[in-house]
């Protein structure tokens, strides 16, 4: 599979289809998802053209790797959430078709601010 430049996350990072910023940085951008599963649901997506998390492992730079997991983190702590801020939440990635991707960019979704429940249903 190859990178589709016209998907929503590729389209949200040139600024052609608005978002509610939760963060950003030269690595990765956050915003909220318009169709919240739980109290909160926030996504991070990298700033590259990473497919998915095994593309993105295989071509992503040291501090793009870096970069995406301080943005989670981060992300983590302005939404009250994280640990050391919160009652934790849930960092999920669906990779490819048996995953349940259904944009093909890398996005981990943050679930939190309730009790989220069973990892697999």
């Amino acid at each position: 599979m190859t990178y589709d430049d016209k998907n929503i996350f590729a389209k949200i990072l040139r600024g052609e289809i608005p978002c509610k910023k939760i963060y950003e940085d030269e690595y990765v951008l956050s915003f909220y998802d318009i169709n919240p599963q739980k109290k909160i649901h926030a996504l991070v997506i990298p700033k590259g053209k990473f497919i998915d998390l095994d593309d993105f492992a295989s071509k992503a730079s040291e501090k793009e790797i870096s970069g995406l997991i301080k943005g989670i983190n981060t992300v983590a702590k302005k939404l009250k959430i994280s640990s050391d801020t919160g009652k934790g939440y849930r960092a999920l990635a669906n990779i490819n078709e048996n995953g349940g991707q259904e944009v093909p960019h890398l996005h981990f979704h943050l679930f939190g601010g309730e009790k989220v429940g069973k990892m697999v249903e």
